[in-house]
């Protein structure tokens, strides 16, 4: 569902470029293309790309706000390949295209490598099978699929086609609440812990939440009598960033910076989620920050980009990281000016690279799934 083209220009060379030439060369297409061009870059990019996007926020917002541009033609994501996709699914619905006369909105990824490892933790044909082996134990049509928007277009079609619907950190509840309006189980993939610290605070216990291990064997690692008695069951993947916080971390702040705070994403394991003092989306922990008064000291567990960021913008207040250990997202860190400009020249000169493109079918049963999520959280 991408397209890897040579383009009219190597990549090697743009390596050796300074960041004031790469910064100028991506400004004179930003001028050329004009509204035409979206760069979009997501909350966790490094600080240069950030300053050259368009529009900045978390992967769905993005996407939603491109898709609603009567002018743009062009997005280049600075996130990771689902976040493309999603923009490639909303920005080329069929009445858009036909708004724009039957032109898609083409949509390019700087750096292919750019994926996610949380997405990658669920792979559809791993997804299909958990499927067809829980529907030996219990019937599937008692079971509604929730898959976080951290996946690909694919799952996000799977779940489309079998009822189920796509959510983010920010209405996960929303999401759960509608799913169990229509069935009695849950399977929430792939990130575990959302999943995991979403359904305890709707009252559902850990017993109730077996985990699948696609790589265990048969069951997904659990017993008949496990997925016989689960309320949601879980599947093993996380983010490789929000899993490094520890409660010691949490508990080393508070012994060391009195009166500190705690703000963690809900990616985050249990222990930390229980015990943060608030717990919410990127876009939460950029509101929480931003409406704090001066003087106020936060411990914060997301992202180190976006900490430090955070840390800049707002020096009234003593914001530090909550890790010890440096914790980066590294394939969201693969975009950088050199990428952005290597692939924004390309596309200026007719021979896009790195273009990410859903087939009409995937596309189709993604929407489905993510107008489910719009309709919960109206």
């Amino acid at each position: 569902m991408s397209t890897v083209s040579l383009g009219s220009f190597d990549f090697a060379p743009y390596r050796s470029l300074s960041n004031e030439e790469l910064t100028a060369r991506i400004q004179k297409v930003r001028d050329e293309l004009g509204s035409k061009l979206l760069i979009l870059g997501h909350h966790y990019q490094q600080d240069e790309v950030i300053e050259l996007s368009d529009l900045r926020g978390d992967s769905y917002q993005l996407s939603k706000m491109a898709a609603e541009s009567s002018d743009c033609r062009y997005i280049v994501f600075c996130g990771v390949h689902f976040m493309a996709e999603t923009a490639d699914i909303l920005a080329n619905r069929p009445e858009k295209i036909e708004e724009r006369n039957g032109q898609r909105v083409t949509v390019v990824l700087p750096d292919m490598a750019a994926g996610c490892s949380m997405a990658d933790m669920a792979a559809i044909d791993q997804v299909e099978n958990a499927w067809d082996d829980l529907g030996e134990v219990v019937d599937t049509n008692d079971i509604t699929p929730v898959t976080y928007i951290n996946s690909a277009a694919s799952l996000k079609s799977f779940v489309g086609k079998h009822g189920g619907i796509v959510c983010t950190s920010s209405n996960a509840y929303k999401a759960l609440k509608w799913a169990f309006n229509r069935t009695s189980r849950v399977l929430f993939f792939p990130d575990q812990h959302l999943g995991r610290n979403t359904a305890l605070t709707m009252g559902i216990t850990e017993d109730q939440m077996p985990v699948w291990n696609p790589y265990a064997g048969a069951l997904g690692g659990n017993t008949e009598t496990q997925l016989v008695d689960s309320k949601v069951i879980l599947w093993q993947g996380h983010c490789s960033v929000h899993q490094m916080f520890k409660k010691e971390h949490v508990d080393a702040f508070r012994q060391n910076h009195p009166g500190i705070k705690i703000l963690v994403h809900p990616e985050c394991m249990r222990e930390v989620n229980e015990i943060a003092d608030v717990s919410g989306s990127t876009g939460k922990i950029i509101e929480t920050v931003r409406q704090a008064p001066a003087g106020t000291k936060w411990a914060i567990g997301t992202e180190l980009h976006l900490v430090n960021r955070l840390k800049k913008e707002h020096p009234e207040q003593e914001i530090h990281f909550l890790s010890p250990v440096v914790c980066m997202c590294a394939t969201m860190y693969r975009i950088d000016l050199a990428h952005l400009c290597w692939s924004l020249e390309n596309l200026a000169a007719g021979t896009p690279v790195n273009e990410i493109y859903v087939d009409d079918e995937t596309s189709k049963w993604s929407r489905v799934a993510l107008e489910r999520m719009l309709e919960v959280s109206a």
